[in-house]
């Protein structure tokens, strides 16, 4: 029997495994997690509710998918009765009115919501830093940042607290977060997951899904969360099967290209090598077929930021300017920079790039079934910040200029984002003790290959399901 005060370190599947063995209680369960989250200093949850989990534990039917599982919810994410601050002091005093799509499911699952995660501001920021709730920290070293903006989940999983958390990535913010704390995250196909009601159409950037420890535990959460809503009228039909089809596909001759940089960024020398190592070998064990494909993806961090401040705008509505001293400083500067000047010739401008970062993926995947780069361009960095402007020694400001110096940081994960396609950030090692992640960027729709190929690096290079000393 589990010590009810220790909390669950194995992923959820096992997890519910255990629950239908008689091995643990759900109830036990989550007062381990609760004993994590109490003591623990990460700053990884922002809101708690552990009334209606307790309630929701003691009657928890273990024999659906996540009957019993503790887990947390990011705070962008809308729950009926809490907070909704979207991580902003601006709207401190908030509550969610209804539950979105995917935590309504989640919930027909049988899952133990515990409680809100921290996320950066409007989820604009790839660190986790807020006026409103302060700096998460990243379990594998607390003064560096878990990344954003699902850092709170990430950091809730890597740390031991909860064994599986919600997550949205509208340019990388399931992926860095994931690398950052050597996770498995995917971003899927535009759609797959509904972010109804009331879902946010533009940017057609954002897809929600979730930060775990294994490839079963991402496979089964789609299985429970996916499939069309009328809320939702981009959503797609609903795929079956996504953890019974497990290692089922034949991957054998599939092509594979390898670019650390996607011809975008500037990637840390060590982590370069740490990423080609990796995609070689798990190249080899799939018996992928490697191809030579130029890979040059424009980079246009201006545009997607862009693309992005125009729903931000519509968010605070009449509250801006005057509260401008309540966001934190990235926010303010986005917003200084395109309230004067985004007009239907910028937004032209972000279109025309938007199209021609699909038209270059579109071209490499008439070659290539998946192409391989890193997640991130360093391993974590400053829990607080600022972003990072040096990498690998290079003074980014000096050398390439201000786009692209600020544009780096999600170089490598915001064109999977533009153009649809799916992606995977699977942990391959670490260098100076920090997490490093393998993309494994796919075809629309494919996220099943993805998938698998992740099963076969989780076997063939495992990774620690917690940050180094949790529990």
């Amino acid at each position: 029997m589990t010590n009810s005060s220790s909390p669950w370190l194995d992923d959820a599947c096992s997890l519910v495994d255990a629950f239908r063995a008689g091995t643990i209680s759900p109830t036990e369960a989550l007062e381990g997690s609760v004993a994590a989250i109490e003591a623990s200093g990460l700053n990884a949850f922002c809101h708690l509710d552990l009334d209606a989990a307790r309630e929701r534990a003691a009657t928890a039917d273990v024999s659906l998918p996540f009957g019993g599982v503790p887990m947390g919810i990011k705070e962008l994410e809308q729950v009926d009765g809490w907070p909704y601050t979207e991580a902003s002091l601006v709207f401190a005093d908030r509550m969610g009115t209804f539950d979105t799509t995917q935590v309504t499911r989640l919930r027909g699952a049988g899952a133990v919501l515990v409680g809100q995660t921290t996320a950066s501001e409007f989820g604009g920021v790839n660190c986790t830093t807020t006026k409103l709730h302060g700096t998460t920290g990243n379990p594998w070293q607390l003064d560096r940042t878990p990344g954003g903006s699902s850092g709170g989940s990430a950091a809730a999983v890597a740390g031991g607290l909860v064994p599986i958390a919600s997550g949205g990535d509208g340019g990388g913010s399931i992926r860095i977060p994931a690398s950052f704390t050597g996770l498995f995250g995917l971003k899927s196909t535009f759609g797959r997951i509904p972010k109804g009601p009331a879902a946010h159409q533009p940017p057609l950037t954002v897809t929600v899904g979730c930060v775990s420890r294994s490839v079963r535990d991402t496979a089964r959460w789609f299985d429970v969360c996916n499939g069309f809503d009328s809320r939702d009228t981009l959503s797609l039909p609903r795929v079956d099967g996504w953890e019974a089809g497990l290692d089922s596909f034949d991957l054998a001759g599939k092509r594979a290209v390898i670019s650390v940089d996607l011809g975008a960024a500037i990637v840390e020398p060590r982590v370069a090598a740490l990423v080609i190592e990796a995609a070689e070998q798990l190249i080899a064990a799939a018996r992928l077929t490697r191809v030579d494909v130029v890979v040059a993806l424009p980079q246009g961090g201006i545009e997607w930021a862009m693309s992005n401040l125009v729903g931000l705008a519509g968010t605070l509505g009449d509250r801006w300017p005057d509260c401008r001293d309540d966001l934190t400083p990235e926010i303010q500067i986005g917003m200084d920079i395109a309230g004067p000047t985004f007009n239907l010739a910028s937004a032209g401008v972000g279109e025309m790039f938007r199209i021609e970062v699909n038209e270059a993926m579109a071209d490499i995947f008439d070659q290539a079934d998946f192409v391989f780069a890193s997640v991130n361009p360093d391993v974590a960095f400053n829990a607080a910040g600022p972003l990072p402007m040096t990498v690998g020694g290079v003074d980014l400001m000096t050398e390439y200029g201000f786009e692209k110096a600020v544009g780096n940081n999600g170089a490598l994960t915001i064109p999977a984002n533009l153009t649809g396609n799916p992606a995977v950030a699977i942990p391959v090692g670490t260098v100076d003790g920090l997490p490093v992640g393998l993309q494994v960027i796919g075809k629309h729709h494919e996220e099943q290959l993805l998938l698998d190929l992740a099963r076969v690096a989780e076997r063939e290079r495992p990774w620690p399901l917690v940050a180094p000393g949790v529990g």
